[in-house]
């Protein structure tokens, strides 16, 4: 596998968006923040974050909140420094109400292959318990495990 970083080709940008989805799987906020630069500037939803120790401390109210978070990622496209993803994940809260949340993303790589910029549109459908469709094991999505088009969605 080739370096992942700008330019990116189909595969590098492919394997990028993997990366991501496995990180955010492993609900580690420390390990997570460690892909973006440390003056990383997102928007997510309404909220804007900057840098390393802001991310941190949004991922760990995002993963406190949304329990048994399972998130699969999809490539969109890319270019240059670029990459857009569409992703589903599901989650509940505490009171065990079940929700599915779509989205879109931006991304932009510094030379070194980090993400420097993020911007992310998301909206949550709340669904039952017997209409979710990632079942697999908390972490890592398998390899064999259906993508977001696959199932339909």
């Amino acid at each position: 596998m080739p370096p992942l970083v700008p330019p990116f080709t189909e595969e590098t940008a492919a394997a990028k968006v993997r990366m991501a989805e496995d990180g955010w799987n492993s609900r580690n906020p420390e390990r997570v923040s460690l892909v973006y630069t440390p003056d990383s500037q997102w928007r997510n939803r309404a909220e804007f974050i900057n840098g390393r120790p802001e991310i941190v401390a949004f991922l760990t109210r995002k993963w406190t909140k949304e329990l048994d978070y399972r998130l699969i990622k999809e490539l969109w496209a890319y270019t240059g420094n670029r990459i857009a993803v569409r992703f589903a994940y599901e989650w509940h809260d505490d009171s065990g109400n079940w929700f599915r949340s779509y989205g879109n993303e931006n991304w932009e790589f510094n030379a070194e292959g980090l993400m420097q910029r993020r911007f992310a549109c998301i909206n949550d459908l709340p669904i039952k318990e017997a209409d979710r469709k990632f079942h697999w094991p908390l972490g890592r999505r398998p390899d064999d495990y259906a993508s977001l088009s696959e199932l339909g969605l």
